[in-house]
C-alpha cells in the first residue's frame, strides 16, 4: 500500500513532497529524511484513512445492492427511486462523512524531522 506524500519544508522556505522513505536533499545542502517518522504512526494512520474510504464504499454498495434487489424482485419502479436516494447521499450523508475525515486528519499528528 503506497501512503500519503509527507510535505517536508526545509529551514531555507523550500517545500518538497516525498513519499514515507524518501529521502531529499534541499538546494541548501541540508538533507531530509521521511525515516524519522515511526513507521507505527505513519501506517497506523494510513490505515485507519483506507478503512474510513472503505466505510464509504461499503456503504454505497450495500445501497445500491438493495435497491436492485428490490427493483427485481418487488417492482421495477424502486429503479426510479435511486435518484432520490443518491441525493440524499450526497446530501446527507457525505457532507458530515467529509467533515468528520478533515476533522480526523487534522487531528493526525504531525512530525518535526530533523535534517541529517
Amino acid at each position: 500500500m503506497k501512503g500519503a506524500a509527507i510535505t517536508v519544508k526545509c529551514d531555507c522556505g523550500d517545500i518538497r513532497h516525498l513519499s514515507y522513505g524518501e529521502s531529499w536533499a534541499c538546494t541548501c545542502g541540508r538533507r531530509w529524511n521521511t525515516h524519522q517518522i515511526p513507521p507505527e504512526e505513519y501506517w497506523g494512520l494510513m490505515r485507519a484513512m483506507r478503512a474510513e474510504r472503505i466505510k464509504v464504499i461499503a456503504s454505497a454498495g450495500a445501497i445500491a445492492l438493495s435497491f436492485l434487489v428490490l427493483a427485481l424482485v418487488v417492482s421495477g419502479s424502486f429503479f426510479f427511486l435511486m435518484p432520490v436516494a443518491v441525493s440524499g447521499w450526497y446530501l446527507l450523508f457525505m457532507p458530515r462523512w467529509r467533515a468528520r475525515l478533515r476533522a480526523r486528519a487534522r487531528a493526525a499528528p504531525t512530525w518535526s524531522l530533523r535534517p541529517e
